[in-house]
C-alpha cells in the first residue's frame, strides 16, 4: 500500500514538472484564496490580541461613569451616543465622599488636548493632552511611573502647580537625557515642577498615555476652567467579581445625587474598562465573515482550475494510461494516480498559501505593535480545504482516466 501511495506521488511530481506553467497558475490560484483566508484571518486574531492587551490595561475590574455612551462606528452604520448634561464638580465629589463600597475612586477632567508645553529652549508639539486628575487616577487608569511619584491629595486640594508627564514629552523636552525630576516647564498660562514620569505605553488606538500631562484636579479648575466643565469618574474594585456589586451600588447612588426619577432610566453611563474591547471584537465577526467568504470563492476558481488543468492531462497522457493497464494496472490504480496528483498540487498551493497569509497577516500584527500570530486552527483548517478543494476537482479526471478503455487509448493520437 505504502509502495503504491509512494508511487503515485513519484508519478504526480514528474506530471506536474512536465507540465510546469500550467501547474503553476493552477498552484497560484489555490494559494491566493489560501493567503486571502489565512492572511485576514490572522490578522484578525492580531487585532483581537492588540485590543485584549491594550484595553485591559485598565484592567477588567475598572467602570467609569461619564455624561454620555460608548458608541463604535463601523463602515456605513452608524448610532448616535445617548448624551445627558455634564457631571459637576460637585456631583463628582459627592459621590466620591457616598461611595462607600470596598473600591478606589477617581475624579478626572480634561484641560485641554492641544497644550505646547517648553522648557528652556524645547518645546513639544501642540498635542499634549493636560488633564486633572486627583491622587487615585494613576491607580485606577492603570498607568506606572518610569520615576518621582504621583500627585498628592494635598496637591489635589491646594491646586499645586506640579506635573505628571508621560514619556514622548521627556523625549521632546530633554533631549540630553537629563533628569527631568524636578524641573519646571511651561504648561499653557502656567509653570510646574515635575515629580513623576510614566512608564510608557505607546499609542492604543489613539488612546495614548505618553502624551498626557496629569496635574492636580483643582489646579485645571482654575486656569483651564471653562462653563460647565464635565467630569468623569473612575472606580475600581480589588477583584473582578465584585465589579457588578459595586456598579450596582455607584449606579444607585448616584441617581440620588443627579436626581433622577424613580422608574426611568438614569441620566448618566456606566462604561466598563473592557466595553470598547468587546465592541471592536464584536465587529470582527463580520470581517471574520467577509474573509471566509472570498478565500471559499476564490478557492471554487481555483477548483475549477484545478479540474481543467486535470482533465487537459487525462487527455494528453492517454496513451500513457494504455501503456499503464496494458501492463497490468488497474482502474482503481489509474484513478488513485490521478486523485494523488489533484491532492498533491492542492496541497502545494495551500502551504504557499499558509506561509504567504501568516506572513501578510503578521505585516499588520507588526504595523500595531501586536504579537506574532501562527493560526494553527485555520492552518488546520486550509489544509482540509485543500484536500476537498483536491478530491472535488479530481475525482471527475480520475474517473474517466479510469474508464479509458486500453486499446483505444493505444490507438489514441
Amino acid at each position: 500500500m505504502k509502495q503504491h501511495i509512494s508511487e503515485n506521488i513519484r508519478i504526480s511530481i514528474e506530471s506536474i514538472r512536465s507540465h510546469a506553467l500550467r501547474t503553476a497558475l493552477t498552484i497560484a490560484i489555490i494559494a491566493f484564496g489560501i493567503m486571502a483566508l489565512v492572511g485576514i484571518l490572522t490578522a484578525i486574531d492580531s487585532m483581537k490580541y492588540f485590543l485584549t492587551e491594550n484595553f485591559s490595561m485598565m484592567g477588567s475590574n475598572t467602570f467609569n461613569i461619564r455624561n454620555r455612551d460608548v458608541v463604535v462606528h463601523m463602515g456605513g452604520n452608524r448610532s448616535n451616543a445617548r448624551s445627558y448634561k455634564n457631571i459637576s464638580y460637585r456631583e463628582a465629589l459627592d459621590f466620591k465622599e457616598r461611595y462607600t463600597f470596598p473600591a478606589s475612586t477617581s475624579i478626572y477632567t480634561w484641560g485641554t488636548g492641544i497644550a505646547t508645553l517648553k522648557y528652556e529652549n524645547e518645546k513639544t508639539n501642540p498635542n499634549i493632552q493636560v488633564v486633572g486628575i486627583d491622587e487615585n487616577y494613576l491607580y485606577n487608569s492603570g498607568f506606572e511611573l518610569e520615576s518621582g511619584r504621583s500627585i498628592t491629595a494635598t496637591e489635589v486640594v491646594q491646586g499645586s502647580n506640579v506635573a505628571v508627564v508621560g514619556g514622548a514629552i521627556v523625549e521632546s523636552l530633554f533631549k540630553n537625557n537629563e533628569d527631568p525630576l524636578g524641573k519646571i516647564i511651561s504648561v499653557g498660562p502656567g509653570r510646574y515642577r515635575i515629580v513623576g514620569v510614566m512608564k510608557e505605553k505607546g499609542s492604543s488606538l489613539g488612546f495614548s498615555g505618553d502624551r498626557n500631562c496629569l496635574i492636580p484636579l483643582n489646579n485645571v479648575r482654575q486656569y483651564f476652567s471653562r462653563p460647565n466643565m464635565n467630569y468623569t469618574i473612575s472606580v475600581r474594585v480589588a477583584e473582578q467579581d465584585q465589579i457588578n456589586a459595586a456598579i450596582g451600588e455607584a449606579t444607585g447612588i448616584f441617581r440620588v445625587i443627579r436626581g433622577d426619577v424613580l422608574g426611568k432610566e438614569e441620566t448618566f453611563s456606566v462604561v466598563k474598562s473592557d466595553n470598547i474591547a468587546n465592541m471592536l471584537l464584536g465587529l470582527t465577526g463580520q470581517i471574520r465573515l467577509g474573509a471566509t467568504f472570498i478565500g471559499i470563492i476564490t478557492l471554487f476558481g481555483a477548483a475549477i482550475g484545478l479540474m481543467n488543468i486535470m482533465l487537459v492531462s487525462v487527455t494528453e497522457r492517454t496513451r500513457e494510461i494504455g501503456v499503464r493497464k496494458a501492463v497490468g494496472a488497474t482502474s482503481r490504480t489509474i484513478r488513485n494516480q490521478f486523485l494523488v496528483e489533484a491532492v498533491v498540487i492542492a496541497q502545494i498551493g495551500g502551504f504557499l498559501g499558509i506561509a504567504a497569509g501568516i506572513l501578510a497577516g503578521n505585516l499588520l500584527s507588526y504595523a500595531i505593535g501586536s504579537a506574532f500570530i501562527i493560526p494553527w486552527i485555520w492552518i488546520v483548517i486550509a489544509v482540509i480545504l485543500c484536500f476537498g478543494v483536491a478530491l472535488a476537482s479530481g475525482i471527475i479526471p480520475a474517473n474517466k482516466a479510469a474508464r479509458l478503455d486500453p486499446v483505444d487509448s493505444l490507438r489514441y493520437e
